[in-house]
C-alpha cells in the first residue's frame, strides 16, 4: 500500500515537472537547450501508462468497493430498466392492462384513479395505480406492446396552473420530450376549481399534448370542480367513459359490480412495540429519532414557541403561532407555505370505535392484495403495523363527506332495507341519487360518523372502514413571518373553525382546533410539539426593493403579507431604498378583529406602509376592500401601469380574488385608455412576468 502510494506520489511529482517545464517553454522566448529532451518525454509517458495500468488492475481486483457508472439520459426516449420503476412490467407479470396514474395534492385524484383501476375489472381491464413520480414515464411508449391496454390520468392542478409535487417531472417530460406515442390509448379527468382562474389546465393539457405526440383518446377529458360537486363530476364522466371504453376495445361489461377489498386484514394479538407505528408519517421511529433533510415524507417535529389570540373580542378566534426550526436545517423564503400534520379529536374516534364495536388498542395490519403493488409505496393504505386508534387519530379523514363509491360499501353492512336503499341511492348515478346525496352528505354536512349515528343498522367492519376512508392530509398555511427577520422561526396565522352544522352538529376544523390546544407552558417545562414541513412558493417580493407592491389581503389574506412588510423594512432600516408599500385589508370590526394592528400601524407610522382597511360591520353599509380599490384607481394604475410594479393578491378566491381581478382589468382600461381585449392581455402579461401573484383558497 505505502510503495504503491509512493510510487504513484512519484510519478505524479514527475509529470507535474513536466507540465511546468513545458508551460515555461511556451511563455519563454525560444532557448537552444530544452528542460526534457524527446526521449525524456517518452520515458515519462511510459511511466505514466504504467502507473494506470498497475492502478486499474489494483483496483480491478479489489472485491471490498463497488464500481459506480453513470448512465446518460436522453430526454424523451424512455428507459432500459426494468426493475420496480417499470410500470410494463408490472402490467404484464400480472396480466394487466389498464393503468391509473395519478396527480394528487390532497388525495382525491389518488382516490379517483384507485377507483377506476378497480372497477376495470368488469371490462376485462385488470388494473393497478400508479404514482408518476415513482415510474419511468418515459416507458409509454412501450404501452402499445399490451393487447388492449389503458393509460387513465387523474391530474389535479394547484396553485396558478401549476400540476402537483408528485407529477411536475412527468408534466415537464411532456412539455420537453418528443417521444412517440403512437399505440397508446388513454383518457384524462382533471380536478381542478373554477373559482381560480388556471382551472383545470394541467389536464387540459396533458389531453392535448398526449394526442400530439401520436397517442389515442379513448373518452373526451372530463374535468371536476371542486367548488361546486367534484364527486358528481366525475361519476357523471365515469358513468359515460366505460361505455366509450368498451366500445374502443369491442367488449362488454361482465356484469353487476361487486365489492371487492383492495386490502388484507392481519391482527397481531403480540408484537414487538418496537415495530409498531404511532404517528409516523413514513418511517418508523421518524418522529423520535429525527434526522433532515425534512420533507413530506419525514417532517420535522417543531416545538410550539408562541400561541397567542389575535382577536380583541368576539366569538371567533384567530391564533397566531410560531414554530421553532432552529437545528432543523429548514431554510425558507418569506411567501412560502408551512404544511401541518394534524390528529383527529380524541373524542371522535372514541365514539367512532364504540360505534363500531371495536377494540381501538388492537395492532393490524392492511396489506395490498394486488401484487403489482408489492415493491411500492401502496403496500399499506398507511404505514403498519399499528393500532386502529392511532389510525383514526393520525391517517385517517373521519371528518370530511364520504364520497358515493364509500356509501355503497356501507349498504352492504345495512340490516334495515331502508338504510339499505337510501345508501344505495345515494351512491347510484341517477338524478334522484345525486340529489339525495347532494341534500343529505354535502348540504346536511354529514361524516362518517354523523351516518353511523343516523343509520344505527349499518355496522361496517373497523378494517374494511379504515381501507374505505381517504388519509388525512396535511394542512397548509401561508407563512407570516420574513426569513431574513425571523430565520429561526416560521410564523402562520390562522382561524380556528366551528360551525353548526343543519342537523345541529358542531363540527371542528382538524388543523386549527387542534393547533389551538397547543400552548407553550408557562414555566419553563417542554412545549407542545408538530409536524411541519416547508413547501416552496411562487409568491415572492420583487428582487428589488426599490419596486413598488400593493398588496390586497382581507382576514387572514394578511398572512403573507406581514412577511413582506417585514422584508422591507428590515431593508429600511439597513439604508436601502424601499419603493412604495401598499396594503388593502379588510376585517369585519376594528375593536375586534383587525389582525395585527398595532404592529401595521407601526410601520405606517415610520412612512413604510400605506394602508388602507375596510371594516365591513363598522357601520351600516358593508365596506369590503373592492370598494377601496375601486376608489382609488388612481393609486392602482400608478403602481402597476406607470411604476412596473407588482401586485399581490391572498384570501379567499371563489368571491374576493374574483372581484380583485375584474377591478385591476378595469383599472387597467380606464387609466390606460386600452380597450377591455387590450387591457385583459396588460394584465395577462403581468401574469407571465410574475408581477400580478396570488396566493389563494376556496
Amino acid at each position: 500500500m505505502a510503495v504503491g502510494s509512493c510510487f504513484v506520489w512519484t510519478l505524479m511529482g514527475m509529470l507535474a515537472v513536466l507540465c511546468e517545464a513545458t508551460e515555461e517553454t511556451v511563455a519563454a522566448p525560444v532557448k537552444d537547450e530544452p528542460m526534457f529532451g524527446v526521449l525524456d518525454i517518452v520515458l515519462i509517458v511510459a511511466l505514466l501508462g504504467i502507473a494506470g495500468w498497475w492502478l486499474f488492475k489494483r483496483k480491478d481486483d479489489s472485491s471490498s468497493k463497488p464500481v459506480y457508472t453513470i448512465q446518460p439520459t436522453t430526454l424523451g426516449a424512455p428507459s432500459q430498466q426494468t426493475g420496480e420503476n417499470s410500470f410494463i412490467k408490472k402490467l404484464k407479470s400480472s396480466g394487466r392492462s389498464l393503468v391509473a396514474f395519478y396527480g394528487s395534492q390532497t388525495g382525491t385524484g389518488e382516490e379517483f384513479a384507485g377507483r377506476i383501476a378497480k372497477e376495470g375489472i368488469r371490462y376485462h381491464l385488470k388494473g393497478m395505480v400508479a404514482d408518476p413520480e415513482e415510474y419511468e414515464m418515459g416507458e409509454l411508449i412501450n404501452m402499445k406492446d399490451i393487447p388492449n391496454s389503458l393509460a387513465v390520468f387523474c391530474l389535479a392542478t394547484y396553485g396558478e396552473g401549476d400540476p402537483t409535487d408528485n407529477a411536475m417531472d412527468f408534466y415537464e417530460w411532456l412539455q420537453n420530450g418528443e417521444a412517440d406515442l403512437t399505440g397508446l390509448n388513454y383518457a384524462v379527468f382533471g380536478l381542478g376549481n373554477k373559482t381560480y382562474e388556471h382551472y383545470n389546465a394541467v389536464a387540459i393539457y396533458v389531453d392535448k399534448r398526449l394526442e400530439e405526440l401520436g397517442a389515442t383518446r379513448v373518452f373526451q377529458l372530463g374535468l371536476g370542480d371542486d367548488d361546486a360537486n367534484i364527486e358528481d363530476d366525475f361519476i357523471t364522466w365515469k358513468d359515460k367513459f366505460w361505455p366509450a371504453v368498451c366500445e374502443h376495445f369491442g367488449m362488454e361489461a361482465t356484469g353487476e359490480e361487486v365489492s371487492v377489498r383492495q386490502y388484507q386484514l392481519t391482527e397481531h394479538p403480540e408484537i414487538n412495540p418496537e415495530r409498531v407505528y404511532t404517528g409516523e408519517v413514513a418511517r418508523l421511529h421518524s418522529l423520535t429519532n429525527q434526522r433532515p433533510p425534512y420533507d413530506m415524507k419525514n417532517p420535522f417535529l417543531a416545538p410550539v414557541r408562541v400561541n397567542r389570540e389575535l382577536h380583541k373580542s368576539g366569538d371567533r378566534s384567530c391564533m397566531h403561532i410560531e414554530f421553532d426550526i432552529n437545528g432543523s436545517k429548514m431554510r425558507y423564503d418569506t411567501g412560502d407555505h408551512v404544511a401541518v400534520y394534524p390528529e383527529n379529536d380524541a373524542t371522535l374516534v372514541a365514539r367512532l370505535g364504540k360505534l363500531l364495536d371495536a377494540d381501538l388498542d388492537t395492532i393490524f395490519t392492511l396489506t395490498n392484495t394486488d401484487e403489482t403493488a408489492k415493491d411500492s409505496s401502496k403496500k399499506h393504505p398507511f404505514p403498519c403495523p399499528t393500532s386502529y386508534r392511532t389510525a383514526l387519530t393520525y391517517y385517517i379523514d373521519i371528518t370530511s363527506n364520504p364520497r358515493t363509491h364509500i356509501l355503497k360499501e356501507l349498504s352492504e353492512y345495512a340490516q334495515d332495507p331502508k338504510e339499505k336503499e337510501q345508501l344505495r341511492l345515494m351512491a347510484s348515478t341517477s338524478p334522484e341519487g345525486k340529489q339525495l346525496y347532494n341534500q343529505w352528505i354535502i348540504q346536511d354536512n354529514r361524516n362518517i360518523l354523523h351516518i353511523l349515528e343516523d343509520m344505527p343498522s349499518v355496522k361496517p367492519e373497523i378494517d374494511h372502514l379504515c381501507e374505505l376512508l381517504p388519509r388525512l392530509q396535511c394542512r397548509y398555511y401561508s407563512i407570516s413571518s420574513s426569513s431574513k427577520l425571523y430565520p429561526t422561526t416560521v410564523h402562520i396565522t390562522a382561524v380556528k373553525v366551528e360551525y353548526t352544522t343543519p342537523t345541529n352538529r358542531l363540527n371542528k376544523g382538524v388543523a386549527t382546533c387542534w393547533l389551538s390546544n397547543k400552548i407553550p407552558p408557562v414555566d419553563d417545562g417542554s412545549p407542545p410539539m408538530v409536524p411541519i414541513f416547508i413547501r416552496k412558493s411562487q409568491f415572492k417580493l420583487p428582487t428589488r426593493m426599490q419596486t413598488p407592491i400593493l398588496m390586497i389581503g382581507p382576514g387572514t389574506g394578511l398572512a403573507p403579507f406581514r412577511g413582506f412588510i417585514q422584508e422591507r423594512d428590515l431593508a429600511r432600516r439597513d439604508g436601502k431604498p424601499v419603493g412604495n408599500t401598499i396594503l388593502y385589508f379588510g376585517c369585519r370590526k376594528k375593536a375586534e378583529d383587525f389582525l395585527y394592528q398595532e404592529e401595521l400601524e407601526g410601520y405606517e407610522k415610520t412612512g413604510l406602509l400605506t394602508m388602507h382597511v375596510a371594516f365591513s360591520r363598522d357601520q351600516g353599509e358593508k365596506v369590503y376592500v373592492t370598494h377601496l380599490l375601486n376608489q382609488n384607481k388612481d393609486e392602482v394604475w400608478t403602481v402597476i401601469g406607470e411604476n412596473n410594479g407588482h401586485l399581490y393578491v391572498c384570501g379567499d378566491a371563489r368571491t374576493m380574488a374574483r372581484d380583485v381581478h375584474d377591478i385591476v382589468v378595469q383599472v387597467v382600461q380606464e387609466k390606460g385608455n386600452m380597450t377591455q381585449e387590450q387591457a385583459l392581455a396588460y394584465v395577462k402579461k403581468m401574469e407571465a412576468q410574475k408581477r400580478y401573484s396570488a396566493d389563494v383558497w376556496s
